[in-house]
């Protein structure tokens, strides 16, 4: 293969089980690198398992220097409790890869789901078969990485700039009302 023009890193957070997706593009073309999850003990304490998140995050773009950073939004749920250690997870996984100098995209599950099957609300097993996309033939033990393979996936189906551009950050979403909005209507309050 190419030196590839850009890798993306797409992630499914999670409190016990994180999913990392990692693509390499060129063209029109993609090709998977690597998939995989981080399980995490629920008897480890949450802030030990904030660190392990942090960790991996860290270790996997020392390794494959991704240029964008793709990862899914939370769903909103019945469970506080839930929501807010996913919330947790994610923001930690966020935190490490701005760290890293990364542009950080958020994708919500429908718009992921609708960007690889066409439909939004398509189901774990239909967002796998999307595995002709890059000719995956062993179905994984775990959707939690097929999940972060959509995610990265879907950025690379909804990126609008040119590869190697730093320091963009959009969040795509369907609500006119999220932070990107809110920038446009407020230029004097945003540094």
């Amino acid at each position: 293969m190419q030196k590839p023009i850009k890798i993306i890193l797409g992630i499914d957070p999670g409190m016990l089980v994180m999913g990392h997706g990692i693509i390499a593009v060129n063209g029109s073309s993609m090709q998977l690198v690597e998939m995989s999850v981080l399980k995490l003990s629920a008897k480890k304490d949450n802030y030990d398992r904030l660190q392990m998140i942090h960790e991996q995050i860290v270790s996997l773009i020392k390794k494959y220097k991704p240029h964008e950073f793709a990862i899914e939004a939370p769903f909103f749920g019945k469970n506080v409790q839930s929501m807010l250690k996913l919330g947790r997870a994610q923001g930690v996984a966020i935190a490490a890869a701005i760290s890293a100098g990364l542009p950080v995209t958020e994708y919500s599950p429908k718009k992921i789901k609708q960007s690889i099957t066409g439909n939004g609300n398509a189901d774990k097993d239909q967002v796998w078969k999307m595995q002709h996309l890059l000719a995956l033939k062993e179905k994984p033990r775990h959707f939690d990485a097929t999940d972060a393979l959509a995610v990265a996936i879907c950025h690379h189906f909804q990126c609008k700039f040119p590869a190697g551009v730093i320091g963009i950050k959009k969040n795509v979403s369907t609500k006119k009302n999220g932070w990107e909005d809110f920038m446009v209507k407020n230029p004097g309050r945003v540094r």
